[in-house]
């Protein structure tokens, strides 16, 4: 078989694959010196974080930002118990229903969706065994009761949202939930300073 012009061609490579002839091209050159810097960046890479330990890895950028995560979760944590005693019940029903959703997700467990009360206390009657100011609602849910099973949601929900909790079970108060739960206290709600304040 004689060969065609096309065969002689010089960037023709001289092997073929089923009859596939590659050509030999020469790469790009913006593309080998992207190749090329690359390498050398790799190399200084190296040198820098692995033998002269002269940067921060990822796991100590990681711990760094998780402790200047953890001063700003201890500052709101302490701004909100510092505020906790004046704070009053929201009325504003986009935090209502915040709260309503949180309750029905992690509170009617043990409480009933209507409040009334299951393993918990009922949240509706005038019998309330830790208080029953709005802040005695809060530190209970903030600080919860562990030796009663109550958990403590401090560290799991952001104060906002303990807020809100607490606001849409003050809005329970009153109403009248079938089969409710047998009050647990002989005396009637306080209204002054609790055993918490």
């Amino acid at each position: 078989m004689n060969p065609t012009p096309q065969d002689q061609d010089p960037l023709l490579l001289d092997h073929d694959y089923d009859g596939i002839r590659e050509l030999d091209n020469k790469l790009p050159r913006w593309w080998v010196w992207l190749f090329n810097l690359s390498i050398v960046f790799a190399i200084l890479y190296l040198i820098y974080y692995h033998v002269l330990d002269a940067g921060p890895l990822m796991a100590a950028q990681y711990q760094a930002e998780m402790a200047i995560g953890e001063k700003i979760k201890a500052a709101a944590v302490a701004e909100f118990e510092n505020r906790m005693v004046s704070l009053q019940p929201s009325t504003d029903p986009l935090m209502l229903a915040e709260g309503r959703e949180t309750f029905e997700k992690l509170c009617a467990p043990c409480h009933r969706s209507d409040g009334g009360g299951l393993v918990g206390p009922n949240l509706t009657d005038d019998y309330w065994i830790h208080g029953s100011n709005f802040v005695d609602n809060l530190k209970i849910i903030w600080n919860g009761v562990p030796s009663k099973g109550m958990v403590t949601w401090k560290g799991v929900l952001k104060p906002g949202t303990i807020h809100a909790v607490g606001s849409y079970i003050y809005t329970l108060r009153g109403t009248h939930p079938k089969n409710p739960k047998p009050r647990e206290d002989q005396a009637p709600v306080q209204t002054g300073p609790s055993e918490f304040e």
